[in-house]
């Protein structure tokens, strides 16, 4: 649960703690400071703990903050106590997210904090009411709710992700505010905690948009997609393995909680297919291509058909070159399916490289591995110059603080590869860059770890894609 502190000792705080209670979130925990004790109906201990201090008091203010909280909601009557909460505040806490009411035009110049003034928000709304005058932002349009504002909270599955990566269907990311200025946002720009999205789009969309966003990890392949899919060419997949491979894709399918779509191409065994036929449920649906359309144009369909975020093949499949381009284009994470069990695997793995596409797959890695149970494990190759890794190291011990996910660095001198091939239960992340596309012929005196992934071929690999 987020847990939320409010510091208040006026009427308008009183009033934000009883619109709390109403607004019922089951995931937010509220810790309100007060002047003075008052009761509120209905705010269930489970979900409010109230204190009475003076919040001016660094001694008393200090033990309440040792606890973590995501957001501080600072409303004081006045001036000076609210000035001095503030300076207590960030004695212990620099960089947590203060808001903070204004109501004598203050100059605060930290960009954790945002104050709300007042004079401005009620004359903004009064605004609103005047004849033959624009209105800004909030009743623009049908006034339907087809534009919305977003927080993107530090533990967004969101956080950190490319525009471009996120599939807006029926819906658009118009534009990012962040410290204070708009951004018109690109397929290449990064979403950073705490930026304000301004999304557009038919109004039943954005509400659910707007829930995704707000969820933490635990959603993936969101915002790739929405389902499993799960590909098998019968002229290329052994019948021997491919119903191994559907069991463990039905493990993976337990543990992410999607729809699964299982897609059979060149059918030919009788007894395998009356095996995939009888997967069928509310859960489970089966595509069979009777016309033999090949392998790119079914990806290529189906991705768009089914909402596909997640897809699975086998190794031999994703060794084909044209079968690797098109999932390559698809840039949606992809699971190469080797032949060992997929309950027993214990790590996410991924060696530490001079690329910075290492940083752009983190969000993925961390939200499957939340999912599955994985712990994460970085692999430093260690040599003369690690400055680069060093910087890749804090980034992931960041991450690892905001999404509470386990993080291990293992260094070491010896080849990582190497080391490796003689262990056993793990999946192997990768960016799916360019890197990956070149026959493996082509990488053999590459001195990029991830170009050099085929020599783990052996072993389950979850390519993510990079933009």
């Amino acid at each position: 649960m987020k847990k939320i502190l409010i510091i208040t000792d006026c009427t308008i705080g009183e009033h934000l703690v009883e619109r709390a209670i109403e607004a019922y979130s089951k995931d937010n925990l509220y810790y309100v400071i007060q002047m003075k004790e008052r009761s509120y109906e209905n705010a269930g201990p489970d979900r409010f703990k109230f204190f009475t201090f003076d919040p001016t008091s660094r001694y008393k203010l200090s033990n309440v903050l040792k606890m973590e909280f995501v957001q501080i909601m600072l409303v004081m009557s006045s001036r000076a106590d609210a000035v001095n909460t503030l300076e207590n505040i960030r004695a212990d806490k620099p960089s947590v997210r203060v808001i903070m009411l204004d109501q004598w035009d203050l100059k605060i110049d930290d960009p954790n904090t945002l104050t709300i003034d007042v004079n401005d928000q009620l004359s903004a709304r009064l605004i609103d009411y005047l004849p033959n005058v624009p209105v800004i932002a909030q009743n623009v349009g049908l006034g339907e709710g087809e534009v919305m504002e977003v927080l993107v909270p530090f533990g967004s599955a969101y956080v950190y992700r490319h525009v471009g990566a996120i599939e807006q269907s029926q819906w658009r990311i118009a534009g990012i505010y962040r410290d204070q200025r708009l951004i018109l946002p690109t397929e290449r720009t990064l979403i950073h905690p705490n930026d304000l999205l301004l999304l557009v789009g038919e109004p039943d969309v954005l509400i659910s948009i707007y829930r995704s966003f707000k969820r933490e990890l635990g959603h993936f392949p969101a915002p790739y997609g929405s389902s499993i899919y799960l590909f098998f060419d019968m002229d290329v997949d052994r019948a021997e393995d491919i119903v191994p491979m559907l069991r463990k894709t039905l493990y993976v399918q337990e543990r992410l909680r999607r729809k699964l779509y299982i897609r059979v191409t060149n059918p030919g065994d009788l007894d395998v297919l009356r095996e995939i036929k009888a997967m069928r449920s509310s859960d489970v649906e089966v595509m069979i291509d009777y016309d033999r359309r090949g392998e790119v144009y079914l990806l290529s369909n189906d991705k768009r058909h089914v909402h596909a975020g997640f897809i699975i093949v086998s190794r031999k499949l994703f060794g084909i070159d044209a079968v690797r381009k098109v999932l390559y284009d698809l840039k949606v994470p992809v699971l190469k399916m080797a032949s060992g069990q997929m309950h027993n695997v214990k790590r996410a793995v991924m060696l530490l490289s001079e690329s910075e596409d290492v940083e752009k797959i983190t969000t993925t890695m961390f939200d499957m591995a939340s999912q599955m149970e994985w712990m994460i494990e970085l692999l430093e190759y260690q040599q003369d110059d690690n400055s680069f890794k060093e910087q890749v190291e804090q980034y992931y011990q960041n991450l690892s603080a905001i999404f509470s996910q386990s993080v291990s660095i293992r260094k070491s001198t010896d080849n990582p590869l190497r080391m490796l091939k003689k262990e056993e239960r793990f999946v192997q992340c990768i960016p799916f860059s360019e890197t990956v596309m070149q026959r493996p012929v082509l990488t053999l005196f590459s001195t990029d770890l991830q170009g050099l992934s085929f020599h783990l071929d052996h072993f389950h690999q979850l390519f993510i894609p990079v933009l």
